[in-house]
């Protein structure tokens, strides 16, 4: 796989059973670029190795007088420059390859497993430690993928050094042989330690990024209730625990690579103290001397790559860790679905509440807990997060069929939908009957302020499908994000659209407007509004209050709020004592509730329409 064939068209099934077998897993699946990385490295790594042979044949050619020898040393030192340049080049492009494509297959795993959990997700994982596992972690895993293959061709030069060595001068080639592998060792037993340092730097830094995201989400919350400076002192307590963590961690790190330094140059103190005294007795020549002092000089290069990979293992196994934790969760329903691929239609009904919504009707359920409207909106969806019995469209279990195939029959838009980055038209652009125009979604959303604002803060358009959303539109109100969600749900025309809490950022005019946008716009299709708001439940078909998880009455708005006193007190806020101490209504009273700017009355829609 090359850079340029990103993205796979299938990045493999994962196995996420812990992080080391999530790494292994992932070096595996890149067996081709592993080898090759390993073959230009070999080629690398053999070649520098190779010069100090060349530079003691050249000091022992210039000792005993052998022009021959020497021209053909020299030729020889050049077949190794070349295969220095030419090796160092493809490895360093082949391990760059070997990292960006690990990082694209886990960020294609990560994507793919966010939209097969949906909503699901930041409900059983932290946002923010998802945002962390796909930014920063996914660059540590890539580091180690890639460094492995630079690392085995380091290890497998340094056996071929101390192998020639021992042919080429047995005694104190034995000495470098031996000493070699006691380097290699020496800084073992501070791995384990260096390695619960970083664990403990990654850990707080997860933490801190979590709660940077969560913080910046929910900013616009925190300065209206004057928690900024609260929040900022959080992260600044984060911020600074990381620092220290990871100033420890960087202590160990540089002991490890001291020692590197330090304990090649003792080998190399001692090769050379026995050497000169070899060299004295006439049992070894000069250029042997030259040649076993340079390729343990050039010899610490390699072993620098012992370094790197004992610290890419243990940046990168935590990292995996929390990769693998997310790519191993699994939704409670089969997202193959048992059933073949169809898009049913018909009456949309809850067996676990009872809860029916009539097919081509609008439907507005009013539930007093918000929590439960938001499972019971994603269960009418089909293959919820937690699990239970399944919803049935025209008869139809929407679990049983995929995944795609229930998506399609019935969107479900919740609370919070978010806006991505990019211009309107890129946000309007998602998958539809064509049934349904742009311009008649944002109308019916009441989206014509927000079309002004848009092209107002884009001074190069004046189309306002052109114009750009800041991430996550927050340039907007929450209103106008709101309508902009809204229009683009509208757009796709499902077969059964649910909508929660769709005009809880919108003011009573708006609102009112949009609530008869969305009844004509919707006219023969299915669509149900879970809402306590007086003008939208006043223009459905039918009115359900579901009241601890199950149906507990169905009508219209106002007959409702005249006879079943559970739904007054959700769609008024009326409490226990003031509604004892209000007493009955009767059925004049009854039309005068909730007030009559909240359109109890038979006219108040009118009036708030024509006030508009």
């Amino acid at each position: 796989m090359q850079i340029q064939d990103l993205p796979y068209p299938d990045p493999g099934v994962p196995d996420a059973r812990s992080g080391p077998r999530f790494l292994w897993w992932l070096g595996r699946n890149q067996l081709g670029g592993q080898l090759k990385a390993l073959a230009w490295g070999l080629l690398h790594f053999t070649s520098v190795s190779s010069l100090p042979f060349c530079v003691g044949l050249a000091v022992q050619a210039v000792v005993d007088r052998s022009g021959t020898r020497l021209a053909l040393t020299g030729l020889l030192m050049a077949i190794c420059g070349i295969g220095v340049a030419v090796g160092d080049t493809f490895l360093h492009r082949a391990a760059v390859t070997n990292w960006i494509t690990a990082a694209a297959r886990v960020q294609q795993l990560l994507a793919r497993k966010a939209a097969l959990l949906g909503s699901g997700l930041t409900r059983r994982v932290a946002a923010g430690e998802v945002v962390a596992v796909s930014t920063g972690d996914v660059e540590k895993i890539g580091w180690f993928v890639e460094a492995v293959s630079r690392f085995t061709a380091a290890a497998l030069t340094v056996v071929l050094v101390c192998v020639g060595l021992l042919v080429y001068q047995p005694v104190l080639g034995a000495l470098v042989a031996v000493g070699l592998p006691l380097l290699a060792i020496a800084v073992l037993p501070l791995l384990p330690r260096a390695t619960r340092r970083a664990d403990l730097q990654r850990e707080k830094a997860g933490r801190a990024t979590e709660l940077a995201s969560d913080t910046v989400a929910g900013l616009r919350v925190l300065r209206g209730i004057g928690g900024e400076e609260l929040f900022l002192d959080r992260y600044r307590r984060a911020s600074q625990e990381v620092r220290h963590a990871a100033v420890r961690s960087a202590r160990m790190w540089s002991l490890i690579a001291a020692l590197q330094v330090l304990l090649p140059g003792l080998l190399l103190i001692a090769v050379v103290w026995h050497g000169i005294g070899l060299a004295r007795q006439g049992r070894i020549d000069v250029g042997e001397l030259v040649t076993v002092y340079s390729a343990v000089m050039v010899l610490a290069y390699p072993l620098q790559h012992f370094q790197e990979i004992a610290m890419a293992y243990s940046f990168s196994r935590p990292s995996a860790q929390r990769a693998s934790r997310v790519l191993s969760l699994e939704r409670h329903t089969d997202a193959g679905g048992s059933r073949a691929a169809e898009v049913p239609s018909g009456d949309l009904y809850d067996p676990a509440t009872g809860l029916l919504a009539p097919a081509g009707r609008l439907t507005a359920v009013v539930c007093g807990d918000p929590d439960a409207a938001g499972r019971l909106a994603e269960r009418l969806g089909g293959h919820p997060a937690e699990p239970g019995t399944s919803v049935l469209l025209g008869g139809v279990p929407l679990d049983e069929l995929p995944l795609d195939s229930a998506r399609t029959a019935v969107l479900v838009q919740d609370k919070d939908p978010v806006l991505l980055s990019g211009t309107l038209r890129d946000l309007l652009d998602v998958p539809a009957s064509a049934d349904v125009r742009a311009e008649d979604a944002l109308a019916a959303a009441q989206c014509g302020d927000v079309l002004e604002t848009l092209v107002e803060g884009s001074a190069d358009t004046r189309d306002p499908l052109d114009a750009r959303i800041t991430e996550r539109g927050r340039s907007l109100s929450g209103g106008q994000r709101q309508r902009l969600a809204l229009a683009r749900s509208l757009i796709t025309d499902p077969e059964v659209l649910v909508l929660d809490e769709p005009t809880s950022a919108v003011d009573s005019h708006t609102e009112a407007r949009i609530a008869e946008g969305l009844r004509k716009l919707r006219t023969g299709r299915t669509t149900v509004v879970f809402t306590s708001s007086p003008l939208l439940l006043d223009r459905a078909d039918q009115v359900a209050l579901v009241h601890g998880g199950e149906l507990a009455a169905v009508g219209v708005h106002r007959d409702l709020l005249r006879t079943e006193p559970r739904y007054r007190a959700v769609v008024t806020r009326e409490t226990e004592d003031e509604a004892a101490a209000r007493g009955p209504l009767d059925g004049k009273d009854a039309l005068r509730e909730p007030s009559d700017d909240e359109a109890a009355l038979p006219g108040a829609l009118e009036e708030i329409e024509e006030s508009a």
